[in-house]
């Protein structure tokens, strides 16, 4: 690839980001395009920013030389095009897709006005915007529901409590983060949330959001019980930003379809990050995002042979209180061995899976420091010694991490 090419990445999350830089690095400029007037930060910590532990300043990231701040309204793969909002075009000759993913917004009766816009009071927690938003309403003792119980919707409760709000969460699986946990961790993380003074529901659906002038009211469940509410947070998962690559003509199933070099079915546009679909897989989940950059930086420049072979996730939430990591199969088939050490007292639970003298999954709450001798051992999927004193060792040795 030459100097002159012309790389056009949209999207300045942490995966375009990311991209720009290790394409700086290998002397590749590219031209980062995004549509949030603030600096690219960091997704994850958006939660820390809620709860007041961060400043917005803290979760920015590095700002590439080559951003434009422009909403991307369509793709021309003939003329190989961008256009913009505000009528500009970028010329590209490899275009990548890191338009990451929207909030999910459930079909509940009351949830948007008649102009279609969110009423006062319900805020999804995606953006830097949506976290700004919830800040400046939040106060010591204001009613807040959130809507789902998976890792944002157990994030926002927490920071919101922390912030002083009265919080009940309406989960509707069986049990909090029931994709990453176990039963066991899930309890204890249930604990803490209501230790915090979080109000806890589970197997609970909402169905309606009662609204009087434009501004919530209430949230009634499917059982007809109502919950005052002046705050609620929909934090009922994501859905990967794919309308740009649908309208282009891109093959696309529920995310953007990419074989090992992250190439769309038009070889000179690629995806990666949240909208990206591999292998049958959406990740959802920073370290995908980052290891797919990594890779399409090199693809880009014409280093090697560099190719995307999925990524092994390790799900991490550390927050004041509430240190937790999951990675692989959390619940034991039949016939798959079970290492347990639990400590009530210190709140802290430790369990891996092994299936055919292979660690297979393992779930962590309360100390982690074991957890990088765990997450390697799984990655490199290696058969375990048969006495089960290394596992043991593993489960129990601090210095790991």
């Amino acid at each position: 690839m030459t100097s002159k090419t012309r790389v056009v990445v949209i999207g300045a999350g942490l995966a375009g980001v990311r991209l720009a830089q290790r394409l700086g690095e290998l002397g590749v400029a590219a031209t980062l395009v995004g549509e949030e007037e603030h600096r690219p930060y960091n997704r994850v910590l958006l939660a820390e920013v809620l709860a007041g532990r961060y400043s917005p300043d803290v979760i920015a990231l590095p700002a590439p030389a080559g951003l434009v701040r422009a909403r991307v309204t369509g793709i021309d793969r003939a003329e190989r095009t961008v256009r913009c909002a505000d009528g500009t075009e970028i010329v590209y000759d490899t275009l990548v897709l890191a338009t990451g993913s929207n909030s999910v917004l459930p079909p509940l009766r009351g949830l948007f006005t008649p102009d279609h816009e969110l009423p006062d009071g319900v805020h999804a927690f995606r953006t830097l915007d949506d976290c700004l938003g919830l800040s400046k309403a939040v106060r010591p003792g204001v009613k807040a529901v959130v809507i789902g119980g998976g890792l944002l919707g157990v994030s926002a409760a927490r920071a919101l409590a922390v912030r002083g709000a009265q919080v009940v969460l309406a989960q509707q699986a069986e049990r909090l983060m029931e994709r990453q946990l176990d039963p066991n961790a899930s309890a204890l993380v249930h604990r803490h949330l209501t230790g915090l003074g979080v109000e806890v529901h589970t197997e609970c659906r909402v169905r309606d959001v009662r609204c009087v002038g434009g501004a919530v009211r209430s949230v009634e469940m499917a059982d007809g019980f109502a919950l005052d509410a002046e705050l609620v947070v929909l934090a009922c998962g994501v859905h990967p930003r794919v309308g740009l690559a649908k309208d282009a003509g891109l093959a696309v199933h529920k995310g953007v379809l990419v074989d090992d070099q992250l190439r769309t079915s038009d070889p000179r546009v690629h995806a990666l990050g949240d909208c990206a679909q591999h292998d049958g897989n959406l990740y959802g989940l920073a370290a995908p995002a980052l290891e797919q950059a990594d890779v399409l930086a090199e693809v880009i420049a014409g280093k090697g042979t560099a190719r995307y072979t999925g990524t092994r996730s390790l799900t991490r939430l550390t927050l004041a209180g509430l240190d937790l990591a999951a990675f692989g199969e959390t619940v034991a088939l039949p016939g798959d061995d079970v290492v347990q050490l639990a400590d009530a007292t210190r709140g802290t639970y430790r369990k891996v899976v092994v299936r055919d003298d292979r660690l297979v999954g393992g779930v962590l709450v309360g100390e982690l420091g074991t957890v990088g001798a765990l997450a390697r051992a799984w990655e490199g999927a290696e058969p375990l010694p048969t006495n089960g004193g290394p596992l043991l060792h593993l489960l129990t040795h601090d210095g790991g991490s």
